[in-house]
C-alpha cells in the first residue's frame, strides 16, 4: 500500500538527515552553505546578464551558457535553501508530497545538465570542425532545437522515476539519509521491493550516463584530430583551448556523479552529494569567466558604460 503508516490514514513523513554536528559545526555549515549558495545564484546571474546584455555574445555557444547558467541556479535551489532551513530552524521533517516535488526537480536538472553539456560538446566540435559553416549550421532555430530535447527528455525521464518512487511503501516516520531527497537515500527507507526501480536505475544510468558521455568523448576525438592536422603548436594551443572550460565542466560533473553513486558510506554520500550539487554551479561562471576573453571584454564595457552614465 502506497504510503503505508502506522494509522493507515495519512502520508509518510520525510525525516532528513542532513549533517548532524554540535552548535558550533552547526552555524559553520550555515554560513558556509548559504555564502556557496549566494555565489551561485551572482555568478550565474552575471553570466546570465552579460549574454542577454551584450549582442556580440548572441551566439550559439552562448546561448548554450545562459541555459547551463539558468539551469545551475534552479539546480542549487532545490535542494540547498531546504538544508539552510534545516540547519537554521533545526526542523528536519519534510511532507511526502515535498520530497517527491524535491527529487522530480533534483533529477529534471541533473538529468538536464547531463543534456546540455553534451549538446555544448556538439557545439564545439562543429565551431572546430567546420568552422567555415559553424553560423550557417549553428543558427538560432537549430540551438533551439537541440536545447529543448534537453528539457524535454529529462522532465519525461524525470517524471518516469518519480512515478517509480511513488509506487514504494514507506512506513511511518521514513529517515532519509541525506539533505535532500535522494534516490539512494529513498531506496534504502522504502520497505517495499526495489526490483523494477533498480532495474530502471541501470537503464536510466546508460540513458543519462554512458550515452551522453559517449558522445561527448566521441566529439572530442574528431576535435582532437581535427586540432592535430594544425601545423602551428600555438594553433593547435588557441584552438583547443577554446573547449578547456567545458572539459574542466564535464570532467568534475561526471567525475563527481560516478563517485556518488559508487560509495556506499553515508558520511561519503553526504559530501559527495554536497560536491555534486554544488561544484558545477560553483565553478560555472568562474572558469567560463576567467578563461573566456569575451566574458570579460563584455563585463568591461558593461562597467565603463554604466561608470559613463553616472558622470
Amino acid at each position: 500500500m502506497l504510503g503505508e503508516i502506522t494509522n493507515d490514514t495519512s502520508e509518510p513523513t520525510f525525516y532528513i538527515f542532513a549533517f548532524s554536528t554540535s552548535e558550533t559545526e552547526r552555524i559553520i555549515i550555515i554560513t558556509a552553505v548559504l555564502l556557496i549558495y549566494l555565489l551561485i545564484l551572482s555568478g550565474n546571474l552575471i553570466i546570465i546578464s552579460l549574454i542577454c546584455l551584450e549582442p556580440q555574445l548572441h551566439t550559439s555557444m552562448y546561448f548554450f551558457l545562459c541555459n547551463l547558467s539558468t539551469l545551475d541556479i534552479l539546480y542549487v535551489s532545490t535542494t540547498l535553501p531546504k538544508l539552510i532551513n534545516i540547519s537554521c530552524t533545526g526542523d528536519h521533517v519534510m511532507s511526502y508530497t515535498a520530497c517527491l516535488a524535491q527529487f522530480y526537480l533534483y533529477i529534471l536538472f541533473a538529468d538536464t545538465e547531463c543534456f546540455l553539456l553534451t549538446t555544448m560538446a556538439i557545439d564545439r566540435y562543429v565551431a572546430i570542425c567546420f568552422p567555415l559553416h559553424y553560423s550557417l549550421i549553428m543558427r538560432k532555430q537549430v540551438c533551439v532545437l537541440l536545447a529543448f530535447p534537453a528539457w524535454f527528455m529529462s522532465s519525461v525521464n524525470a517524471s518516469i522515476a518519480t512515478c517509480y518512487v511513488h509506487n514504494l511503501t514507506f512506513y511511518g516516520s521514513v529517515e532519509v539519509r541525506n539533505f535532500f531527497c535522494d534516490i539512494k537515500a529513498l531506496l534504502s527507507a522504502s520497505i517495499s521491493d526495489t526490483t523494477s526501480l533498480r532495474k530502471f536505475i541501470i537503464v536510466d544510468a546508460v540513458f543519462v550516463g554512458v550515452f551522453p558521455s559517449s558522445l561527448i568523448l566521441a566529439s572530442y576525438v574528431c576535435i582532437i584530430h581535427t586540432v592535430l592536422k594544425i601545423k602551428s603548436s600555438d594553433g593547435r594551443w588557441k584552438t583547443f583551448s577554446s573547449c578547456s572550460s567545458h572539459i574542466t565542466i564535464v570532467v568534475v560533473y561526471f567525475g563527481s556523479a560516478l563517485s556518488l553513486y559508487l560509495t556506499n558510506s553515508l558520511e561519503q554520500d553526504l559530501v559527495l552529494s554536497m560536491m555534486f550539487v554544488t561544484l558545477v554551479p560553483m565553478l560555472n561562471p568562474l572558469v567560463y569567466s576567467l578563461r573566456n576573453k569575451d566574458i570579460i571584454r563584455a563585463l568591461r564595457r558593461i562597467i565603463h558604460r554604466k561608470i559613463a552614465c553616472l558622470l
